[in-house]
């Protein structure tokens, strides 16, 4: 059962609901779609000035640029809020950095060997429950926030933004509490730097980790090292 077919809570981290792929397949992390799919990478530079560093996201575009002044240090595509549940627009400041944090109010429940994802006021009694895994989750707007998640071809998420696993570390280290992050339709380096920018493969159709895995810290540590330029 996928998260995005439960009805929708009221609580914290309802922006991010859908983190996972369209399958239902927890056990399988194998076949070339996924392999092609974790090899995806971009690359990235660190800055000059820190203090400079600011983030503009195209939600048209689904594109994200880290920019120290007019030097773009990392584009990278990233997954976006539906017509039904927007990203919001807007000008807004990173405020808090978690490598390790979990929603809330959706997750997974267990008891011994069962597994099973649902959301916490779902949790079958009697059995111990974990948030989803959000890693490097940098939050912009209450319960809105960049953070690793599955990246489809299309406006796929409950608002939050996904970045792919092996560039999310990158993001995270770029930016700070502070940061400033304009979020609109269009931005004017679509026209530039946008262009062309490839997208790792639609996890549509890929299996999920498995429900294990995502209850330890194999997720948080799901990503290559990043390496900058």
């Amino acid at each position: 059962m996928k998260i995005k077919h439960l009805i929708t809570p009221t609580v914290t981290a309802l922006a991010c609901i859908g983190l996972h792929s369209c399958t239902t397949n927890l056990g399988s992390t194998s076949g070339g779609g996924l392999s092609a799919y974790q090899s995806y990478d971009r690359p990235a530079s660190l800055p000059t000035n820190p203090s400079k560093v600011r983030v503009k996201v195209s939600t048209s575009k689904q594109i994200a640029y880290v920019m120290e002044g007019t030097k773009p240090l990392l584009v990278m595509p990233v997954s976006v809020g539906t017509s039904s549940t927007p990203t919001p627009k807007g000008t807004f400041r990173i405020f808090k950095k978690e490598h390790r944090h979990r929603a809330n109010s959706h997750g997974y429940a267990y008891s011994g060997d069962n597994v099973r994802q649902c959301y916490l006021s779902k949790k079958p009694g009697g059995w111990r429950f974990k948030g989803t895994p959000m890693p490097y989750w940098c939050e912009f707007k209450a319960n809105y926030g960049f953070h690793t998640g599955w990246m489809k071809h299309h406006p796929c998420t409950h608002g939050c933004i996904r970045m792919h696993e092996n560039v999310a570390p990158k993001f995270f280290r770029l930016v700070k509490n502070g940061t400033p992050v304009n979020i609109a339709t269009s931005q004017p380096e679509d026209s530039t730097l946008g262009r062309n920018v490839p997208r790792p493969p639609d996890a549509g159709p890929l299996p999920d980790y498995s429900g294990s895995f995502m209850l330890g810290d194999g997720y948080f540590n799901r990503h290559r090292s990043a390496k900058f330029q």
